[in-house]
């Protein structure tokens, strides 16, 4: 069985380094520590799957309130080093969260998606993980 790690320690941010960049290229090695420390700092949390010494798959959750969702698990980022997609590791971190919320009894899981081509194999794990397609995402850039 693939452990799911909690980042607690800088050694584990900088393992998720390559995975976490994978997804979110911005992030430059200089910007990097800097954003996951703000990141944890606002009720996030960082699972991570470890393989030969670097996180392989990693998922950035926040847990909170809001009158719609009631308490509610939102996944932030999921991605998976290119060099180790196939071989479920985003899935187990999304089972991971999944029995998370069930054990500590919050009443949803969401996420987004972009809508590429790139994205089909996530939006696949996010169906077969029993997400439902529940509404546009819409964004005004000021």
């Amino acid at each position: 069985m693939t452990a799911v790690q909690i980042v607690e320690t800088q050694d584990d941010i900088l393992k998720c380094r390559a995975a976490i960049q994978a997804l979110r290229p911005s992030l430059t090695d200089d910007l990097y520590f800097e954003a996951v420390q703000k990141t944890l700092e606002d009720n996030r949390q960082i699972i991570f799957i470890e393989d030969q010494g670097e996180a392989a798959a990693v998922a950035v959750f926040e847990t909170g309130y809001n009158l719609f969702r009631g308490r509610y698990i939102y996944i932030d980022d999921l991605s998976t080093v290119p060099g180790h997609r196939g071989k479920g590791y985003a899935g187990v971190l999304v089972d991971w969260i999944l029995d998370y919320a069930k054990k500590e009894n919050y009443a949803q899981v969401h996420l987004d998606s972009g809508v590429t081509e790139a994205r089909t194999d996530a939006h696949r794990l996010y169906l077969n993980k029993r997400f439902q397609v529940a509404s546009l995402h819409f964004v005004a850039k000021v």
